[in-house]
């Protein structure tokens, strides 16, 4: 049974999802340290270069090579600037299941590249590697992600209470951790079908291409 992604990239007509690049170093610390992803993400603050070094050259290619998933950089077609990242985990090759999540950089929000990127991946995820489960768990305040999860026709299984830390500012400027819900959202082949009619037809078109 197989048991890692291969090695590959995705290309949508606006975007490509492809494997970090040293290249990519720079934009992604600069990511990493917006406010948003830090409020809603684990990651270290404040995210260094040593962090983004360290991120490019084994966190995010051991992804795959482990087994657990897989981590991909998404790039503008036109510029190749990063747009964000797409990653998933918690892959159990067994049932054909695995956890979906993304960050988008600041510049690009409200282009619809989360929602598009996140499509891109569902369907070589059905179609390519015949997976049967897509999984998104979002903070129960984050609604920016809630609404991709909606767009891409995931449905809403339930809410694991408590289940995450997320960051707020405190009024010196500093950041504190508050607990948060989790809202758990799947998608399957079925589900999927749909929403990738609905989104052609808004437009977003190309998911098709990977090498």
């Amino acid at each position: 049974m197989t048991t890692t992604f291969p090695d590959i990239s995705i290309s949508t007509e606006r975007l490509v999802l492809r494997p970090y690049e040293e290249a990519d170093v720079p934009a992604h610390t600069e990511m990493m340290n917006d406010e948003t992803v830090v409020a809603w993400t684990s990651v270290p603050h404040p995210y260094t270069t040593a962090d983004a070094e360290k991120w490019v050259r084994r966190i995010a290619p051991a992804q795959r090579t482990a087994g657990r998933g897989i981590v991909l950089a998404v790039t503008e077609f036109l510029t190749q600037r990063l747009v964000g990242t797409i990653r998933l985990g918690n892959t159990d090759w067994r049932i054909r299941a695995t956890e979906v999540s993304y960050i988008t950089a600041p510049w690009a929000r409200g282009e619809g590249y989360a929602t598009e990127s996140v499509l891109a991946v569902a369907q070589w995820l059905f179609g390519d590697q015949r997976f049967e489960r897509l999984e998104l768990r979002t903070p129960a305040d984050n609604t920016a992600s809630q609404q991709v999860a909606q767009k891409i026709g995931c449905i809403s299984e339930g809410v694991l209470r408590n289940a995450w830390i997320a960051r707020s500012r405190t009024e010196d400027g500093g950041w504190t951790d508050v607990r948060t819900d989790l809202i758990v959202w799947s998608l399957l082949p079925e589900d999927f079908d749909g929403a990738a009619d609905q989104m052609a037809d808004a437009g977003y078109t190309g998911f098709t291409d990977w090498n």
